[in-house]
């Protein structure tokens, strides 16, 4: 008996070490109880991605912002959470401090220090040494490498291009306000050129798969809202790294916008490009935007993301999982789909 128990867990084990998991979710409100954090707790994966709006700190109050914080990491799902799984972040517009802001919002290094001291960075880390919070981790398990890179989207946003109600009339698929447009200025960036020269550092070295984790949405289509088809040079010039560096393996993930979905952007010169949006730990929103590239979706209810990389079988499973722990999207992808065909 003893050794049929010994060969059932070193089994267990060895199949649970071919896999690698990593939740992810964003828009998660400090004053709600958060039950998804349990949930995913419950799930144990190896690394938990926070994509942003972590709190909705929206002040320019230090105090205030350093309480919000607080609140959040007195929540008993939050500390169940972080103590079964390693707890990784970036941030959007409402922990970064105010809604929508960029590379002007005046308490940006506040924020960082708070943010980074929050989620406990490592003293010797680079993120505290370079502006913004961009950063980036190297996975090694059974021969193979996963690289998750994580995106700051704010501290060197430009402003956005504003619609303009009164005169510009828009498309007859918006049933809403629209309230931003795309900026074609030279000078206007999403990244800003110190992370873009770290970027194409990163996607220089080798990997089986590359997560990117953006804060908004980078595959959906224009919708009049923040993403990156704000900045359309910007998301060119994403596309075009992706294709010089021939980085394979890039899946992106993303939040914001309080709703999943898994949108696909087919490109000449290119593997699918694929975004799985997880948005609503704990927020929601009435509608979900139209979007020719969804190919999955929306999910409107709470929930939050779940990458399975089977190391084994190299394939990855891309799943937005809801709070009754049902599995609302789902799509299988060998890793040969997303490499360059040379």
């Amino acid at each position: 008996m003893k050794n049929f128990l010994f060969l059932f867990c070193f089994l267990s084990f060895s199949v649970q070490a071919q896999n690698l998991r990593i939740a992810f979710g964003s828009c998660a409100h400090q004053d709600q109880s958060l039950p998804i954090l349990k949930q995913i707790g419950d799930l144990q994966p190896d690394y938990f991605i926070y994509l942003g709006d972590n709190i909705y700190g929206d002040t320019r109050d230090s105090a205030v912002l350093a309480g919000k914080y607080a609140q959040l990491g007195s929540n008993p799902n939050y500390q169940y959470l972080k103590s079964k799984t390693k707890v990784l972040a970036t941030w959007d517009d409402h922990d970064y401090g105010e809604n929508d802001a960029g590379k002007y919002y005046p308490m940006q290094n506040v924020s960082k220090s708070l943010f980074l001291r929050f989620f406990e960075e490592p003293l010797n880390s680079p993120r505290f040494e370079h502006p913004g919070i961009y950063t980036s981790y190297e996975i090694k398990r059974a021969g193979k490498k996963v690289q998750l890179i994580l995106l700051d989207m704010r501290t060197f946003r430009s402003d956005l291009c504003l619609y303009d109600r009164q005169t510009m009339q828009k498309d007859s698929i918006f049933f809403y306000d629209l309230d931003y447009i795309p900026c074609s200025g030279s000078d206007s960036t999403f990244l800003g050129e110190q992370q873009w020269k770290w970027l194409e550092q990163q996607l220089q070295k080798k990997a089986d798969l590359r997560i990117i984790a953006s804060s908004t949405q980078f595959g959906h289509s224009y919708n009049g809202y923040e993403s990156w088809n704000n900045f359309p040079s910007e998301k060119d010039r994403m596309i075009h790294l992706i294709q010089k560096s021939r980085a394979n393996g890039v899946f992106f993930i993303s939040g914001d916008v309080h709703y999943a979905e898994l949108s696909e952007l087919k490109l000449d010169g290119l593997y699918p490009l694929y975004d799985l949006t997880a948005s609503g730990i704990s927020q929601s929103w009435h509608f979900a935007t139209p979007n020719v590239n969804r190919i999955q979706g929306p999910v409107m209810e709470n929930h939050f993301g779940l990458l399975t990389i089977d190391l084994r079988k190299k394939r990855l499973i891309s799943s937005i999982i809801d709070g009754q722990n049902t599995e609302r999207i789902r799509r299988d992808i060998p890793w040969k789909d997303l490499r360059f065909n040379d």
